[in-house]
């Protein structure tokens, strides 16, 4: 562990955004030769306290000391040359160009008037084999996976400035194998004396390359602990602010409420699909859901869940089969039919497809709805916002008004913004795609208690995320797939982690 002096300190630091203080008092310390992971829901300060350290942000009061001197970086340049470097999720790097021009570009050595390619290319070789990373430095980026990608980033920022080194989710589009790559170059440059700052919404991430947590909540400072003595059920209670037992809803709650007092819905099927299917997107699939359920989708990456809304959504077409709404056959060929059928989509990547990040929250929830209606079909300002506002209440959504831009919202209040667009609708079916990635562990905890309670008022869910825990607290049944097709389903005892994972490994098609 570091000694007792740390090389960054931040004391005291307070900012202010109009209608929200986003920061108050906050102490952050990072030494050297540490993995420093800062955890807390969405909204909770984290990017913020970043950006006042990168010069993105000026905070309104407090300071900040790097090597015990005290500094105000006014960009991410100035942070830069302070030896202060991030290193986003998504990788700022240019793919068209090569490994070596990536990791000097603006800064090539040069010979003679030109670039001395030679010395690029072993200056580029060596500083990637410092992380025992051998590749090919000629050929371009985009050859390599998202993780080298990752390296060549790392190195890139440590050639420049090496005192300090933020690395923003950079494990959010790894599989298991490149986060273990990455997280051994992490150790290597710890062991260096480097210090890291880790900012991660994954848990186990966390405990596995972390040697200290701050938590932050709603701006504050809730502690600064050692990982090895601070309990995942401890750490997610501090997030949270509250108790665990708190969100307790389990399935198992659910289907009991079902038994006593829907057992009537649960006859009534409300999406009935045949045979349904697209070459090349997925095998031909039969799927129903009732009244009151929730339809859990599991499988791997790559396994069709999201073609599969696609095809229900009418986002892509069908080669074959048929889709009922009520035993009654639709012929859905765009989401403009799908959403008059009562059905509500809420995508995987919610900031493309999602949601306006321009617009208003107002103007992002009744958007649905109005598409619904029709264009001439206005809807008045004042019945606007009452619906507005009843679903910003119902869904806790934080933020200073109906009128804020959703682009400056946090992730978990933008999810439940597409969340209220759709409930807007008054769907009959609503399908979630993912509708836990990229927000904290707290988002995750109220989007799943809302799912549930709309199931508990009757509306037909399906279920698709890549955890497959959050399958099996949500659903009533569950659907397994692998290499685009549906292998099984599940009910009842048989839905458990064991049994899914035995299912993809050894399953074929039913």
């Amino acid at each position: 562990m570091p000694n007792d002096t740390p090389i960054l300190e931040m004391k005291k630091i307070n900012i202010y955004f109009p209608g929200v203080q986003a920061l108050s008092n906050v102490d952050f310390r990072l030494f050297k030769g540490e993995v420093h992971a800062i955890m807390g829901q969405n909204g909770a300060g984290k990017s913020t306290l970043i950006k006042v350290l990168t010069g993105v942000h000026k905070q309104d009061s407090g300071n900040i000391f790097l090597e015990e001197k005290a500094i105000k970086p006014g960009s991410p340049l100035d942070a830069q040359k302070l030896g202060i470097s991030t290193v986003y999720q998504e990788v700022n790097l240019c793919p068209n160009l090569t490994v070596a021009e990536n990791i000097f570009i603006g800064r090539q050595p040069m010979k003679f008037g030109k670039i001395n390619w030679k010395k690029m290319n072993k200056r580029s070789e060596d500083l990637l084999a410092k992380l025992n990373v051998k590749i090919d430095v000629t050929q371009l980026l985009s050859s390599y996976s998202v993780a080298i990608q990752q390296m060549v980033a790392i190195v890139r920022v440590l050639d420049i400035s090496a005192k300090v080194l933020i690395l923003d989710e950079p494990t959010s589009s790894l599989d298991e194998n490149e986060v273990e790559l990455l997280f051994n170059v992490i150790r290597k440059l710890r062991d260096q004396g480097l210090a890291i700052i880790f900012i991660t919404h994954f848990l186990d991430q966390t405990y596995k390359i972390s040697d200290r947590i701050t938590v932050l909540k709603n701006g504050n400072l809730i502690g600064e602990y050692k990982t090895t003595e601070l309990p995942k059920i401890e750490l997610i209670a501090k997030m949270l602010g509250k108790e665990l037992s708190e969100f307790s809803y389990s399935r198992r709650d659910i289907d009991k409420v079902k038994e006593s007092e829907q057992a009537v819905k649960k006859t009534n099927t409300v999406l009935n699909i045949k045979n349904l299917g697209k070459k090349g997107s997925v095998h031909p699939f039969d799927l129903k859901t009732n009244e009151g359920e929730i339809l859990g989708l599991a499988g791997l990456l790559g396994s069709g869940r999201t073609e599969i809304a696609r095809l229900i959504f009418g986002i892509d077409k069908p080669d074959q089969g048929e889709i009922q709404i009520k035993n009654k056959k639709v012929n859905i060929n765009t989401p403009k039919k799908a959403i008059a059928t009562g059905i509500g989509f809420c995508p995987e990547d919610r900031k493309s497809e999602g949601i306006i990040a321009d617009l208003s929250i107002r103007e992002n929830i009744i958007l649905a709805l109005q598409g619904k209606l029709g264009l001439f079909n206005n809807i008045p300002l004042k019945k606007q916002l009452e619906i507005v506002d009843n679903l910003i209440k119902a869904l806790n959504i934080i933020t200073p008004s109906a009128n804020q831009e959703v682009k400056k919202l946090s992730g978990g209040n933008q999810q439940k913004v597409m969340l209220a667009k759709w409930l807007a609708t008054d769907p009959n079916i609503l399908i979630l795609d993912e509708p836990t990635r990229g927000i904290d562990v707290g988002a995750k905890l109220e989007v799943m208690e809302l799912v549930l309670n709309l199931s508990k008022k009757g509306m037909s869910v399906l279920f698709i995320s890549s955890e497959i825990e959050e399958v099996i607290r949500c659903s009533n049944r569950i659907a397994v797939l692998k290499d685009k097709s549906k292998i099984a389903e599940l009910t009842g005892n048989e839905i458990d982690e064991q049994k899914i994972m035995h299912t993809i490994a050894g399953g074929k098609k039913e």
